[in-house]
């Protein structure tokens, strides 16, 4: 096949049906059925409606996500793929949540990897970026403030967001970093429109995916992303971690106390009560007690009354996160 959209690399299919792909690998697709994904995220953000019958360039990738897919790299060579994400994690679906029972993923059929100059595959993993190596040094010493959730969908970008609003009505610098997930630029965009100075994530070091990736790599994407962080001189940088409390990589992230040492406080957003009193517990096994409650509970009077009678710890709505008092917790 003749050379494609990309800058300096072709598109071959001689590696297809030898080659065991990784992630980052980076490879053009047909798409042969519509199912969940209809669209794709393109380089300038827009979502991209796609039809049967177009090419689409994605990144090979594995992706944790109980509410919706579970997806592998192949673990051989594999003509037909599925869609793990909307912003192109391309994989092969092994599970996926009740609510899309009877919706199958968007097919598609691998035509030819990328190739770069030199005719090798082109990986996007620290592609445009200098790999770091984890030194546990916060550029301007700032205060890292870690958003953690009890689960998927606990609301812990929301309360990252928000207190990043919090923060900047201080009139102090602020960043954020997503350092795990599944490629996506949603969430870091709605930290920036909140308020962030500057928002990144493990895609800016090139990472489709973080989910089976091991610790020490993951410590050195997150040096690799602080680093990032230097020119633009924070005074606090929100941090997400994606997923639930027990989820592979956040569970060794907040065990690991090389990683956690760089961490000021943290932020436990939760579902309903429960997972509030559980993941206090959890946390305070660690050592390592929030010093905020929220997330999507804090939409009930209720379920705050019910936390607050039982947790010595603030509980902060969404308004309570972006108020200017916010900052007396983290001071």
């Amino acid at each position: 096949m003749s050379c494609k959209a990309i800058e300096y690399n072709c598109i071959s299919d001689s590696f297809n049906k030898s080659y065991l792909p990784k992630i980052g690998d980076v490879a053009l697709f047909e798409v042969l059925e519509i199912g969940k994904h209809k669209t794709v995220q393109l380089s300038n953000k827009r979502n991209a409606t796609i039809l049967q019958g177009d090419k689409i360039l994605g990144s090979f990738a594995n992706r944790y996500a109980t509410a919706q897919f579970e997806g592998y790299l192949p673990d051989q060579p594999t003509e037909i793929l599925d869609i793990l994400g909307a912003g192109g994690a391309i994989g092969i679906v092994k599970s996926k949540n009740a609510a899309f029972h009877d919706i199958e993923p968007t097919k598609l059929k691998l035509l030819g990897f990328a190739l770069d100059d030199n005719q090798q595959i082109i990986n996007t993993i620290y592609n445009q970026t200098q790999r770091k190596v984890f030194r546990g040094e916060v550029p301007n010493q700032a205060k890292v403030i870690l958003s953690l959730g009890s689960t998927m969908d606990s609301g812990k970008t929301t309360s990252a967001a928000y207190l990043a609003r919090g923060i900047k009505n201080n009139n102090k610098k602020v960043a954020f970093i997503k350092l795990t997930g599944t490629c996506y630029s949603k969430d870091k965009d709605l930290v920036y429109d909140c308020g962030a100075d500057i928002s990144i994530d493990f895609m800016d070091a090139g990472f489709p995916s973080t989910f089976l990736i091991n610790l020490s790599d993951l410590k050195d994407l997150y040096q690799t992303l602080l680093d990032q962080l230097i020119p633009h001189n924070p005074d606090y940088i929100v941090m997400e971690i994606a997923d639930g409390l027990v989820q592979k990589e956040t569970e060794e992230l907040i065990r690991d106390g090389d990683f956690m040492k760089t961490v000021s406080d943290i932020v436990l957003s939760c579902g309903d009560s429960l997972a509030v009193f559980w993941g206090v517990d959890f946390l305070n096994k660690l050592g390592k007690k929030p010093t905020v409650i929220a997330g999507r509970f804090t939409m009930s009077p209720l379920l705050i009354d019910e936390v607050s009678k039982r947790v010595p710890i603030p509980v902060k709505t969404l308004e309570g996160l972006m108020d200017k008092s916010i900052i007396q917790l983290f001071s």
